[in-house]
């Protein structure tokens, strides 16, 4: 076994304030990342900022983040935080802005990297520090040293360097309160994407899965009530971001798997929500993975608590009607991306890239 994760983390109600002093430490001024309306209309911005001034941290906000942020954006923001000699980057949201945030981190330290320097990580110097305040609940990328971004050519990549751990996050469950409901959503499969593909991945051990098993345990109920179109109240929301941290430690041992690779190429094509655009591809896993070694996946669903079959039908539920159609010809020419794709070996079971074009195949061509 082996685990690994650097970052103080404090969560519960108002643990940003009560915490304060883990911000005093980074530095007397930082860049506030953020979007322009989820940040500010779940309090959080508010509440940074609050304690951000009773800490004498002076501080300016940049709220440029998009969802699936482009590497060019964050390149921007660096510079503004280079110009502007911020001892550290302080990120809030989702995980478009968390991610954002660990990569405008990095190129506030470079400011003259390009796009090919950021991935290839020749970086002439450490990240500044990094702070993080989640308010969805979904990404884990508050624990984990993964940034996902949009390049050049349009495409989602992930990049992993232990630089990008933040040192010190925060997570308040009452800002992920006025999440709408099909972000509650896609955040809450996301968080079974972890879990699951986690736990199905050749480097899962001991500790792996029991964030993992977790992290499932106490998204079902609430996720289930959630596709019903019900109010989720304060314990609800706060075991689904329980269960995102948790699904974030697990991932930071393993990574992930095929699911959440073939995903991407569904939000770059099609716009689909990153946590719905995993999810999709979960069922066709499951029913591989259970093919490729029956006694390990059955174990997962008697650790889980459920079978397989109310399993599916629980992210199925989930997930929004779509009318993806795809040409056969437009498949084959996707293929090549997942050819010697880290995500796709990650998988414990025979995945190939005949395997993926099967499923893309069954799918989404009629």
């Amino acid at each position: 076994m082996y685990y690994y994760m650097p970052t103080r983390l404090y969560t519960g109600d108002d643990c940003i304030s009560q915490h304060r002093d883990a911000l005093r430490i980074l530095g007397d001024s930082c860049i506030v990342v953020t979007d322009k309306v989820a940040a500010k209309a779940s309090g959080a911005l508010d509440d940074v900022r609050a304690t951000l001034d009773s800490c004498a941290i002076e501080h300016i906000v940049w709220d440029g983040v998009s969802e699936n942020p482009p590497v060019s954006a964050c390149i921007e923001a660096g510079r503004i935080a280079s110009d502007a000699k911020a001892a550290f980057v302080l990120g809030i949201g989702g995980g478009s802005s968390l991610d954002a945030a660990k990569a405008i981190s990095v190129f506030a330290a470079n400011p003259d990297l390009d796009e090919a320097g950021f991935y290839a990580l020749a970086w002439d110097h450490n990240p500044l520090p990094i702070a993080l305040v989640g308010t969805t609940a979904g990404t884990g990328s508050e624990v984990t040293k993964v940034s996902v971004l949009t390049d050049a050519a349009h495409r989602k990549h992930s990049i992993h360097d232990d630089r990008l751990y933040a040192t010190v996050a925060f997570g308040d469950s009452r800002h992920t309160h006025t999440c709408p409901a099909g972000v509650t959503l896609s955040c809450g499969v996301d968080v079974i994407a972890h879990a699951t593909e986690s736990y199905f991945s050749h480097k899962s051990d001991e500790v792996s899965r029991a964030f993992a098993v977790r992290a499932i345990r106490l998204s079902c109920a609430p996720l289930a009530a959630a596709a019903s179109d019900e109010e989720l109240d304060a314990d609800q929301r706060r075991a689904l971001y329980e269960a995102s941290i948790l699904g974030g430690l697990a991932i930071n041992t393993t990574g992930t798997c095929f699911p959440h690779n073939v995903g991407y190429y569904l939000t770059e094509n099609y716009g689909i929500p990153h946590g719905f655009a995993s999810a999709i591809f979960l069922p066709a896993m499951l029913a591989r993975v259970g093919e490729y070694d029956q006694e390990y996946a059955g174990a997962f669903y008697d650790e889980i608590g459920a079978d397989k079959e109310s399993f599916v039908q629980l992210i199925e539920s989930c997930l929004p009607a779509t009318e993806i159609r795809m040409t056969r010809d437009e498949v084959d020419a996707a293929l090549p991306r997942w050819e010697n794709n880290g995500s796709v070996k990650n998988t414990r079971a025979a995945i190939s890239v005949e395997t993926i074009h099967e499923i893309l195949l069954s799918l989404f061509v009629r």
